[in-house]
């Protein structure tokens, strides 16, 4: 496939994505409604209870998703987010202002209800790149038992490479001998968000989720990386928390200075892994739906200048989808990598 061809199909990528950019713009602004860009972002990256995909001759074309509620007063709900175009329903409603704003709250309190388990649009993302991932391992599994000491083949000669660089480039050096332990947390972590990065730039559905630009799954990831470290520690990991070798000793005693800034990193180091991959993605999607915010920003004071922002939108998001491909794997790598070697600190042997 030449340059050429590959050019173009991003320029066909940029050209829908703008579409369902501008899908969106009217969806959430409406006729006569002055453009807001910072609106118009923040509700681009954010989570909804409907996964919105295009307008058409006023109509709004939306995939309806469940919505699973838990109140004190009234027990379970389980219906569709379609029950919200209405308006209310069964005592609940979305809030359009205030400190729950794009949330659930009940009429009657306004109030979130005690439990929310809706599949939302970043969980349906979610259930689908898990799906992928397993399909992906599940068939090079099978491959690898049915062509057994072959040369790899297919999606084999894909995933071998990746497995492996993991593996020699990442796990091994970072950790140590015992490195084969962690080897599925970090093929996980790594395949997990290489896949949601790359799945977020992809502007259909289900696809263009900002899975990993939300914070919460970020956390998640972030606290799993803790317990390993916490739970897989030595003795000697401990001993250089609270007795630094090579630090004098007034930093120690009568005031546990260093002792503090050591226990203190412990914390810091997954909280830096959590920020560090959401604030990447996050502002990827912010640059990208900024340039596309141009168009209608110029566009209110003159259509011809709308037109002109949006040829120069659409080479910039070309340029912004190859950076984004590369953020993609880097973000994955960092992720992993750093993983890996709080691990290889936790596991450290006494020398």
């Amino acid at each position: 496939m030449t340059y050429r061809k590959i050019l173009f199909k991003f320029l066909i990528a940029a050209f829908l994505l703008c579409q369902a950019t501008l899908s969106r713009a009217q969806h959430e602004g409406g006729e006569g409604e002055k453009f807001n860009p910072g609106t118009f972002i923040l509700d681009h990256i954010g989570d909804a209870y409907e996964w919105h995909i295009m307008s058409w001759k006023g109509h709004h074309v939306s995939v309806p998703l469940p919505v699973i509620l838990y109140s004190k007063q009234s027990g379970f709900h389980s219906f569709m987010s379609t029950g919200f175009h209405h308006g209310d329903h069964n005592g609940f409603r979305i809030d359009t202002d205030g400190p729950h704003k794009g949330k659930i709250v009940e009429l009657s309190t306004g109030e979130r209800p005690l439990l929310d388990l809706s599949i939302t649009k970043n969980v349906l993302a979610l259930f689908v790149s898990m799906a992928i991932i397993l399909c992906v391992f599940l068939s090079v599994a099978k491959a690898y038992k049915r062509r057994e000491n072959q040369a790899p083949k297919g999606l084999q000669s894909w995933v071998e490479p990746v497995i492996l660089f993991v593996r020699d480039d990442i796990a091994r050096p970072a950790i140590g001998h015992k490195y084969k332990s962690y080897m599925p947390y970090l093929l996980t972590l790594f395949f997990f968000i290489m896949v949601n990065n790359l799945m977020g730039l992809i502007p259909f559905f289900p696809f263009g989720a900002n899975v990993t630009g939300n914070i919460a799954i970020t956390l998640v990831l972030a606290t799993l990386t803790l317990l390993i470290t916490t739970f897989s520690s030595t003795r000697t990991y401990w001993e250089h928390i609270f007795n630094t070798p090579g630090v004098p000793w007034w930093l120690k005693i009568p005031i546990p200075l260093m002792p503090f800034v050591e226990l203190l990193g412990v914390i810091i180091k997954p909280f830096v892994l959590m920020i560090r991959l959401f604030a990447n993605i996050t502002a990827g999607h912010i640059i990208a739906i900024g340039f596309f915010s141009l168009i209608f920003i110029f566009g209110e004071i003159n259509i011809a200048m709308g037109f002109g922002a949006s040829v120069i939108t659409i080479l910039f998001t070309v340029f912004m989808t190859f950076l984004e491909l590369l953020v993609a794997f880097i973000q994955a790598y960092v992720f992993t990598l750093l993983s890996a070697l709080y691990f290889g600190m936790a596991v450290e042997e006494h020398h």
